[in-house]
């Protein structure tokens, strides 16, 4: 019998290649979407797997607890990606009590339905590098053991997520992992993301539609990664027999400057006369570096595809024909 998957948030970068590659391993997969006012975007990253998941695709929210309880119940999963989330770290700074309860108890109220429904079932619960705040060890990496300051609403909720399911996993033995996921991106980021705002005002600029990029702190570094990469590191730390917490990462930094210098230059343009900053896209505290040492996963075997290049590439061919 095929195993069955839950995803929160299903429709997400996260979620959708999530969703392909499970699929792809034969799984049956659900998902969990929050009701938009706009039905008809809502499952665009899905379009191409729609039909395999008909009927298995149920709303529902993590502050919602009782919808929680409904969906798994009626699915009865084997492995659980909570991958739903007020996800925008900027935006946490405008919603950051709507942040905690989405973000943060949100995910205890997955935990509770799972506990009281299906306790076996296996939990991959997606921690964030944003936990580390702007703590680094002496050698410029941030790994498992590294002690976490976040620095935003959104990095102080994945701590209690982070948390909440050591606590759990411990006093209930149940199978819950985090993996601690640093950026990842793809063309099917949201375009409120510096990659993808980056490479499509880019993309827009070549084809004369705009004449400027705004941006706020170019000197913050980032290890960007492909989240198709990524979404393998999650099913692959839901495979062993033991669940731990890992940190996934390309283990680079480059800084929104070299993403814009890298972008522009890929599209014969000056970026200097077309990039400017302002105050408003700063963070009140900022996170100025990011860099993850993700030896413990790669000892499972995993290794990221992609590198910062190809990714940006691949984001750029996206736009260049979506425009």
């Amino acid at each position: 019998m095929n195993k069955v998957a839950l995803i929160t948030g299903i429709n997400g970068q996260d979620g959708s290649y999530l969703a392909e590659f499970l699929l792809e391993k034969g799984y049956e997969v659900w998902g969990t979407i929050k009701r938009n006012s706009v039905a008809e975007n809502q499952t665009s990253r899905l379009d191409e797997i729609y039909p395999q998941l008909l009927g298995k695709l149920q709303y529902a929210d993590l502050t919602d607890l009782a919808s929680l309880v409904s969906v798994i119940q009626q699915c009865k999963p084997d492995e659980i990606y909570n991958l739903a989330a007020q996800s925008h770290v900027r935006i946490s700074f405008d919603q950051p009590i709507y942040t905690a309860q989405a973000t943060g108890v949100g995910t205890l109220n997955l935990l509770e339905a799972v506990r009281l429904t299906k306790p076996d079932a296996k939990i991959y619960q997606a921690s964030s590098s944003e936990m580390f705040g702007n703590n680094i060890d002496e050698d410029g990496f941030q790994r498992e053991t590294t002690p976490m300051n976040p620095v935003s609403p959104y990095g102080c909720a994945k701590v209690y997520s982070y948390n909440i399911c050591r606590n759990y996993r411990n006093s209930y033995g149940m199978f819950i992992a985090n993996g601690i996921l640093f950026n990842h991106e793809s063309p099917r980021r949201g375009t409120n993301f510096v990659t993808n705002k980056v490479v499509k005002t880019a993309v827009e600029i070549k084809k004369g539609l705009r004449d400027k990029l705004t941006l706020g702190n170019l000197e913050a570094t980032r290890d960007w990664g492909h989240a198709k990469d990524y979404v393998e590191a999650m099913w692959l730390i839901l495979q062993q027999e033991i669940p731990n917490d890992f940190v996934c990462s390309t283990g680079i930094s480059h800084s929104v400057q070299d993403l814009v210098e890298y972008t522009f230059n890929k599209l014969d343009l000056d970026w200097k006369q077309y990039v400017t900053t302002d105050a408003k896209y700063l963070r009140p505290e900022e996170l100025k570096d990011l860099k993850g040492d993700s030896t413990k996963l790669r000892a499972l075997g995993w290794k990221p595809n992609y590198t910062f290049e190809t990714m940006i590439d691949e984001m750029i061919e996206y736009w260049m024909n979506e425009l």
